[in-house]
């Protein structure tokens, strides 16, 4: 059983916007750092957003200005607006207890993803 759980996700035409949630099944997790990865159709894994203990958040270039990361314990909820086809992937949820990074790595507990879809 996946240790983080998403919801939401889902099919939007271009221009519009979606939310993701991830929830830690153990409530009481103090994880240093969660983030959101996403692998495109046929494409690898991407970091999208990271959010460490203090809140401090960081963006990949391809969606700042346009997705916000927030997060509430061993919550956290990804607001998407002005997908592009591009943005289209399975969305993942990552956590993990040491810095905040874009290596997978270094992350110990995945979600299973949701599917991401933005189209023309």
């Amino acid at each position: 059983q996946a240790r983080l759980q998403e919801s939401g996700g889902g099919s939007v035409q271009a221009g519009g916007s979606l939310s993701l949630s991830c929830a830690a099944s153990d409530s009481s997790s103090e994880y240093s750092c969660m983030a959101w990865f996403r692998q495109p159709p046929g494409g690898s894994l991407e970091g999208v957003a990271a959010i460490d203990a203090r809140g401090s958040v960081a963006y990949a270039d391809s969606v700042k200005g346009r997705f916000t990361l927030s997060r509430w314990n061993a919550k956290i909820f990804l607001q998407m607006n002005n997908l592009q086809s591009e943005d289209t992937a399975v969305y993942i949820c990552a956590a993990g207890f040491g810095i905040c990074t874009w290596d997978s790595g270094a992350f110990r507990d995945w979600g299973r993803g949701t599917q991401v879809t933005a189209y023309q």
